[in-house]
């Protein structure tokens, strides 16, 4: 029995880090990258839950914030999904990002946008949240020249 969980988790950790480079080649964007952002996100807690203080909430690992829900919704992707699937959580995480960075540009402000927002006013926070992500990036990422 010991060894049958032993090897359903390491096979789940092997389906885990599919997740995020089918989600990072899908939009063009470093897994590394987004792995930081969920660390910074829900502390790799594909079950939190957030409220935020304008009412919205963000939920699941990558923290996707209610206001994507109505959009989502039309794709077939509804909040129990982005919680209980945590690859539905990073493919949208990864969609997001990727919008972002086309508004911004591949930069440490569309990875702050990720999570403040693209108001003109809300630079500062976009800065703010760039720099924990970036920290958690530079823990994370591997450490050869050729790394993303």
């Amino acid at each position: 029995m010991k060894r049958f969980i032993l090897l359903l988790l390491i096979f789940s950790q092997s389906v885990f880090a599919n997740c995020w480079d089918r989600a990072a080649h899908y939009y063009h964007v470093d897994p590394y990258l987004l792995f930081a952002i969920a660390k910074v996100e829900s502390g790799m807690n594909p079950y939190a839950v957030g409220w935020n203080h304008d009412g919205s909430r963000d939920v699941g690992l990558m923290q996707i914030n209610s206001t994507h829900f109505s959009e989502l919704q039309r794709k077939g992707i509804d909040e129990y999904r982005l919680i209980a699937e945590p690859c539905t959580s990073i493919m949208v995480g990864a969609s997001i990002l990727s919008s972002m960075i086309k508004f911004y540009g591949y930069n440490w402000e569309a990875v702050g946008a990720y999570n403040a927002g693209l108001k003109k006013e809300n630079y500062q926070q976009r800065m703010i949240y760039a720099h924990k992500v970036w920290t958690k990036y530079q823990e994370i990422k591997p450490k050869t020249k050729n790394a993303y």
